[in-house]
Order: C-alpha cells, then sequence, then structure tokens
C-alpha cells in the first residue's frame, strides 16, 4: 500500500501498459482502460482512464503484490517539477482528499505533461 507518510515512489521509467493488464484486469470496471505505466525495478505505477494503480511487490519472488486503487475523484490538487540542466528527474505530487500526498520522481524524459493532460481529463470533468 502507498504509505503517505513516506509517499514518495522514485525513479519511475515509462513501461509497457499491456504487461499489468492481466494482474489488473480483475480489478477493472467494464469500461476501464490502461492509459499509461511506469515502473522502477520492482514496483509500478498505471494510469487508467478511471483510476491510479500503485502496485508494490512484496518478498523474494515478488508473487505477493499489494497494489493500491487511488481514484481521480479524490485527488484535490496536483503539481509537477519538470526537469532542468542539472536535475535531471522530474516530479508530480498529487494530494487526495482524506488521505494526503504522494510524490512520483521520474526518470529522465519522462512526458509529464502527457501524465499532467491525463490527470487533468479525468479530475477536471
Amino acid at each position: 500500500m502507498i504509505d503517505f507518510k513516506n509517499p514518495t515512489a522514485y525513479k519511475l521509467a515509462a513501461a509497457d501498459p499491456s504487461a499489468y493488464l492481466a494482474m489488473l484486469q480483475p480489478m477493472m470496471i467494464p469500461d476501464e482502460e490502461i492509459i499509461q505505466a511506469y515502473k522502477t525495478v520492482r514496483d509500478a505505477i498505471v494510469f487508467t482512464n478511471r483510476r491510479i494503480f500503485a502496485i508494490n511487490l512484496q518478498g523474494l519472488t515478488g508473487k505477493k503484490k499489494d497494489i493500491s486503487s487511488l481514484p481521480y475523484s479524490k485527488i484535490q490538487a496536483f503539481s509537477v517539477e519538470t526537469a532542468g540542466v542539472l536535475d535531471i528527474d522530474s516530479e508530480l505530487e498529487l494530494w487526495f482528499s482524506g488521505l494526503g500526498k504522494i510524490r512520483f520522481e521520474f526518470a529522465a524524459r519522462t512526458d509529464v505533461g502527457a501524465l499532467c493532460r491525463c490527470i487533468s481529463t479525468y479530475t477536471l470533468k
């Protein structure tokens, strides 16, 4: 589960969204689609058209999974920090009603503008 007391997921890099379909499909509603996915060495963040899934693989084999569902409807605000000359990482912070703030740190060359458009599309309806 996402730890809102230590709310950072580090060095997320773009991943193939189809790699997470079999894992998440049992939890997805009929019209829900995976839009984008990002991963660390073991964990992942998956954006759908309804919510964000945070996937935490646990144990040595990674067979145990902790999956958090973060609906866009609970996002109150977000901010983005784009990469600079010396700081090549981008960061996305999300504030969730009743939960607190989480921060995702993305590896270089991540299109954080696309993430912002995704979040805006589903939160500003």
